[in-house]
């Protein structure tokens, strides 16, 4: 045979192998408003960069006539690529393709993708639409889950792991996406839930939709599973693309540095942004805008428990994580949620050389007897561990309100911030003054012939002692009192001077967090 026509054997076999599901099922997959998996890669990679290995991998499956029947590439494809000019590895599920069901093969495709990642220290992307494990293959395919489950898990803080779910991705499969670093869901197309509304009907007698039970806004508004919400592929692709514009490529390295911009004063007037009143709210973002390059401020979890804000911005160029409370949502308390939501981010930007700056204004934890019941005690530690663990430069500017617990947890000179900053406007004390005053002055205001009055007084003698950022100055709990237009030159200044920091921690394999 000739080398023309043993090439035309390729050409024959890599469309075969390149057509999916056949046209049908590809029609269908348009219909339901979902790219192919193929479309998907080249629409999220840089033109032309997409390089696609073990196109001609096949199942070994034998059983209930699996033997009779071809399916191209075992439902999933898998390659490298482009992303903004540096290499990724990718692999995305074929749902045309047997449903996109993972057997041996297809789990053996994406293990190999995975090594490859791991071994070349690039970030790797998973583009999950899948029906689940493949049944025929019975524990083949659990063997395969198993296998990539264990190789998040070897890849975690050494790698970025990212998720796309793109389409139903049920039972064991969401495991996957739980150990990646960000999850990315669209509206009306990601589906992930543990047990299906058929098996919730026939066990619990309860009925739900697959929409309300584990769609696309359900994980990123309740569940907190997403961390990325998009109407539409196409605006889901340019998160990635943003969000692969802030973060290192692995461990190794910190992120790529820009020309620096400065924020956009005449819409963020950092000194107007505080309300006169101490109780009223404003919007943390707009503060955070203030003080980053060109006002950008790419926030991550925004949809769920919106009393803390965390997110990624540039200050002088350098990428920084941010973590704030959130006035407008609860009066930014800490609470179950916010805890996990923070000291997550918090524990990824430290494995990426990602600096930590933390704008606090809180009243402290959410009493109630629910938080309490649901764990507080236990989800706000995961805060202060991650904190206290944290070895990249770790700056807090103490906004307003720093009450108890919460002044600890937010990044404290106690928990080895590098520098705290606080505005005039800061209130640091064991809790806030009515409080305070109706415990220490009881017997006075009890025996005051205008309660009322006494108490009021009582409350403004204790915001002249405590309630303010000068005592926690005197002890040296606080670097510098600073303006609010003098933030971001403090802050520049002490990323640039704490950008070598070193810190020798004990020798330990691991410590045990409170998970």
């Amino acid at each position: 045979m000739s080398l023309r026509s043993k090439t035309n054997e390729l050409r024959k076999r890599m469309k075969n192998a390149a057509s999916g599901g056949g046209d049908k099922a590809i029609e269908k997959q348009v219909a339901m408003g979902k790219m192919t998996a193929r479309e998907r890669i080249i629409a999220l990679l840089d033109e032309n960069s997409f390089q696609e290995y073990d196109l001609f991998v096949e199942h070994a499956a034998k059983d209930f006539d699996m033997d009779k029947k071809y399916l191209a590439g075992d439902g999933v494809l898998t390659g490298t690529g482009l992303m903004n000019g540096y290499p990724v590895c990718i692999y995305a599920q074929d749902f045309t393709v047997a449903g996109g069901s993972l057997g041996y093969m297809h789990a053996r495709k994406i293990v190999k993708i995975m090594d490859h990642a791991l071994k070349l220290q690039v970030p790797l992307i998973g583009i999950n639409d899948s029906g689940g494990a493949r049944i025929q293959e019975g524990v083949n395919s659990l063997a395969g889950y198993g296998e990539i489950f264990y190789r998040n898990t070897l890849a975690s803080g050494v790698i970025p792991q990212i998720s796309v779910i793109l389409g139903p991705c049920a039972g064991g499969a969401v495991y996957s996406p739980a150990l990646t670093d960000f999850v990315f869901v669209v509206d009306k197309i990601s589906k992930m839930f543990i047990t299906g509304p058929e098996v919730i009907k026939s066990v619990l007698g309860e009925e739900i939709s697959m929409e309300d039970l584990g769609g696309a806004r359900v994980h990123a508004a309740i569940t907190g599973n997403a961390h990325f919400y998009a109407e539409s592929e196409k605006e889901c692709f340019t998160q990635i693309k943003t969000l692969f514009s802030y973060i290192p490529w692995n461990n190794k390295n910190k992120a790529k540095a820009y020309p620096i911009k400065m924020p956009k004063s005449r819409t963020f007037k950092i000194g107007s942004i505080m309300p006169s009143d101490s109780k009223q709210p404003y919007d943390v973002r707009d503060v955070i805008r203030a003080i980053s390059d060109n006002s950008d401020f790419f926030e991550i979890q925004a949809m769920f428990a919106q009393n803390i804000t965390i997110g990624i911005a540039r200050v002088n160029g350098e990428t920084v994580g941010i973590v704030a409370n959130q006035p407008m949502y609860l009066a930014g308390v800490l609470d179950v949620d916010s805890s996990d939501k923070a000291a997550r981010f918090i524990r990824y930007c430290d494995a990426f050389n990602i600096p930590l700056l933390t704008l606090v204004d809180l009243p402290g934890y959410l009493p109630g007897i629910d938080q309490e019941h649901a764990g507080v005690i236990r989800h706000g530690a995961k805060l202060l561990y991650a904190y206290s663990e944290a070895t990249v430069p770790k700056i807090t500017v103490i906004l307003r309100k720093a009450y108890g617990g919460g002044y600890i947890a937010m990044c404290s000179n106690h928990l080895r911030a590098d520098f705290v900053f606080a505005w005039p406007t800061a209130e640091i004390a064991v809790m806030g003054p009515e409080g305070a005053a109706n415990i220490i002055f009881r017997k006075e205001i009890n025996e005051a012939a205008d309660p009322d009055k006494m108490r009021q007084e009582k409350v403004e003698e204790y915001k002249t002692k405590f309630a303010n950022p000068y005592v926690a100055a005197a002890y040296g709990y606080i670097d510098a009192v600073i303006e609010p237009k003098e933030t971001r030159r403090f802050i520049v200044h002490a990323l640039e001077i704490s950008k070598n920091k070193i810190i020798h921690n004990p020798d330990k394999k691991h410590g045990i967090p409170p998970f």
